[in-house]
């Protein structure tokens, strides 16, 4: 007979205890539940005892303020015993002033809208275009759309956009002087460098083709008369820390003077200053009156040779001048090759002229005396209208990009011809070096503007005291 095996015979046999018995695995897991909180719990009051408050912290500080990071309350506001989960903005400003945003900003911004804390060790000032987008991704006009970054959405420099021209009246082909070119009226072929004539404000000057004289020499033109001023919407950048933001004014003394004479007669190596109208005519007949004095024989003026009616020549006809009559007559001519050759190929339009007494002076140093003042007519040149900053509402150091050559962005340089072209690099050429990514260099929004007013920057004396230094200074 079978024996028989119940489901019931079968159950007897489980130890219904078999889990109550410990095992290591278990004995493990107890102590690690046990033990780790309590360590927890440890570490937490030790960090309470010493007062360092990193333990509460979202993350490191950037690099400006990483000597606060056990400083929480120098930002944060202190209720109830716990601290803000948000600086305050009297925080930020206690230590420095944070100008106003552009006048037409549609909100009032806080500090900590744009500038996040507790990412490590960043630049605070990297703000990201989420933030810079909450304002200025809705910014619609005439010309641009939806702006919410560099590489798709930014419209093209407006200094660029259709119908711009450069306001400037100074002529110059730059096709030209960028090949070999004659170095005055009879020098050598010479092949002209851009840095010759154009230079970083903090570089110093490039004198192969100054003349010391016109360096020297104090003029009577103003800045205005050079430079259009800028817009006053324009908002000032921060000191450059290089000082080669903006490109320096090009000047005749140390750019153009060795080529460009001013030479106005064969009597005299001296050439005219560089300077207004008033002031190249009191020098000529200041100059061409201490000539006549020294050499008064040159009154006798010999005339052209002319042909009467029957072909011949007639003999030369001489005129003898007072000094008055000849300094008068050598100073149109001279005038007229100025006014009409030498000025005019570089200053354009010429006005009309006008009537205009001058006041002459004798001597030379300090052995001067004012004379009766003459009459005489002068062109009125206009202005020079020099752009001294192309982009008021960004931000571009020249110093960052010495790795390149000047044709390499302003490839334009080596075919215009006509002193109204804007030789920027467009966007394009930006965007082939600024773009996402660890490859390429920096394009969010902040790299080139800028959204402070610093004009308005107010000096803070500082209140904060560090208790790690022991002293501070209100």
């Amino acid at each position: 007979m079978a024996r028989e095996r119940t489901t019931k015979k079968l159950a007897q046999r489980l130890d219904l205890n078999y889990f109550k018995r410990p095992t290591p695995l278990k004995r493990a897991k107890f102590w690690l539940s046990v033990l780790l909180p309590a360590i927890a719990l440890v570490w937490i009051a030790w960090h309470f005892l010493v007062r360092d408050h990193r333990v509460y912290s979202s993350g490191r500080l950037s690099a400006a303020h990483a000597v606060l990071e056990k400083e929480c309350s120098a930002c944060h506001l202190q209720q109830a015993g716990q601290f803000s989960a948000e600086a305050a903005d009297s925080a930020c400003l206690a230590c420095h002033d944070g100008p106003v945003h552009h006048p037409y900003a549609t909100k009032q911004l806080a500090c900590i809208d744009c500038h996040v804390e507790h990412h490590g060790r960043i630049n605070l000032s990297s703000v990201s275009n989420e933030s810079c987008a909450l304002c200025h991704a809705r910014l619609v006009t005439d010309h641009w759309g939806h702006i919410e970054d560099f590489e798709a959405s930014h419209p093209q420099f407006a200094a660029l956009q259709e119908g711009s021209h450069d306001p400037g009246t100074i002529k110059l082909n730059h096709a030209i002087h960028m090949k070999p070119i004659r170095r005055g009226p009879n020098g050598p072929n010479v092949q002209l460098e851009c840095a010759n004539c154009h230079r970083a404000t903090a570089a110093d000057a490039d004198l192969t083709y100054a003349d010391p004289k016109y360096r020297a020499a104090t003029v009577g033109y103003k800045d205005n008369d050079e430079f259009l001023s800028l817009h006053e919407d324009t908002l000032k950048t921060p000191h450059s820390e290089t000082g080669r933001e903006l490109m320096a004014p090009v000047k005749f003394a140390n750019a153009c003077a060795a080529c460009h004479l001013l030479t106005f007669d064969k009597r005299f190596d001296e050439a005219v200053p560089h300077d207004k109208p008033e002031v190249i005519h009191a020098f000529l007949v200041r100059t061409f009156r201490e000539y006549i004095a020294a050499h008064p024989s040159e009154m006798r003026v010999l005339g052209d040779p002319s042909r009467g009616l029957t072909g011949k020549p007639l003999p030369p006809a001489f005129r003898i001048l007072n000094p008055a009559q000849w300094v008068t007559e050598r100073t149109a001519e001279a005038e007229d090759l100025l006014w009409r050759k030498t000025c005019k190929q570089c200053h354009t339009p010429f006005a009309k002229v006008s009537q205009r007494r001058i006041e002459l002076s004798t001597g030379r140093g300090g052995d001067t005396h004012k004379i009766a003042g003459i009459s005489a007519q002068l062109p009125n040149i206009a202005p020079a209208n020099a752009t001294l900053k192309w982009m008021p509402h960004a931000k571009f150091d020249h110093g960052s990009h010495d790795g390149f050559t000047c044709v390499s962005c302003h490839a334009k340089a080596l075919t215009s011809t006509e002193a109204s072209d804007v030789l920027l690099p467009g966007i394009e050429t930006c965007r082939s070096c600024h773009a996402p990514g660890p490859e390429h260099a920096e394009s969010r929004c902040f790299e080139c503007h800028t959204y402070h007013d610093w004009s308005k920057r107010k000096e803070v004396t500082p209140r904060f005291t560090l208790p790690a230094l022991g002293t501070g200074s209100r």
